[in-house]
């Protein structure tokens, strides 16, 4: 294995779950913090801005700032901006994350009666924005978002993850609500955050690093792992969070590296030989 010279790292089950450090992580990232390696923190994340993320990590003890974290609503935004320039975006997410949203025009979903026909309003999305899944990913919410797609509005998701793990066990996220929408309204979601190859391109551009010689470390083996390794990126499954024997089993590619959890990275072929 070549010398690393970048990281990226997934938080939510390799660094925390439900925001609790797991254990020997904060000293795991110290370690890297110190042998001066980039990294960049790369999360699907959207319930919390950049800067409530880098709060919440920085309070606990790992040694990051909002300049070292991309989250899939960022990169939406950008996204947004590059095809969608001035459209209404109806944003379905669990969180409040307007401020990583800027440029967008985000307009509120309008009731079941109203939106049809050539009365539909100023109101009516350009484009369905779908984010983190959560107590807003009700039956009325999302018939009147698969209404909008009828409609022609564009599906816009910031990641299709099926679930994600927290201190109650697995819980189900977004992926799991937009198979039905992208079927029922035979449509397919424009996907931006992990497993999309151009949010691996923007961390890599943050660091000024060959896809070659990174590392992604990460607990979804389709999302984080494979995705990464098609980009050219080597991937490292850790063994907490999402992680489930069957899923790695059943999918279509085998990770470069797995690793117990993210206090075992140091130890690395091809990292172990910085930190020393």
């Amino acid at each position: 294995m070549t010398a690393v010279e970048a990281l990226l790292i997934d938080i939510d089950g390799v660094l925390t779950v439900s925001w609790k450090p797991l254990p020997g992580a904060v000293g795991a990232m110290e370690r890297l913090r110190a042998a001066g390696i980039p990294l960049a923190l790369v999360t699907n994340t959207t319930s919390r801005t950049r800067a409530s993320i880098a709060q919440e990590l920085s309070g606990a003890g790992f040694p990051v700032g909002v300049d070292d974290i991309l989250t899939a609503p960022a990169v939406t935004a950008v996204h947004l901006a590059e095809h969608y320039p001035g459209a209404r975006c109806l944003l379905l997410n669990s969180g409040d994350i307007r401020e990583d949203l800027p440029g967008v025009t985000l307009v509120e979903d309008q009731a079941e009666d109203e939106g049809e026909g050539e009365n539909r309003g100023d109101g009516t999305p350009d484009v369905v924005v779908v984010g983190g899944a959560g107590p807003e990913f009700g039956y009325a919410q999302l018939n009147r978002v698969f209404g909008h797609l009828q409609r022609g509005a564009r599906l816009v998701a910031m990641h299709r993850n099926l679930y994600w793990r927290t201190d109650a066990g697995l819980q189900l996220d977004a992926g799991a609500f937009l198979l039905g929408l992208e079927r029922a309204a035979r449509t397919e979601a424009e996907v931006v955050g992990k497993p999309a190859a151009p949010f691996f391109a923007a961390a890599l551009s943050r660091l000024g690093a060959d896809a070659s010689a990174a590392l992604m470390v990460g607990d979804d083996i389709e999302a984080d792992v494979l995705a990464a390794q098609r980009a050219g990126i080597t991937g490292v499954l850790v063994k907490t969070g999402k992680y489930v024997p069957e899923a790695v089993e059943a999918a279509d590619g085998t990770p470069d590296h797995v690793i117990d959890s993210f206090a075992d990275l140091p130890g690395l072929p091809g990292l172990a030989e910085r930190l020393t």
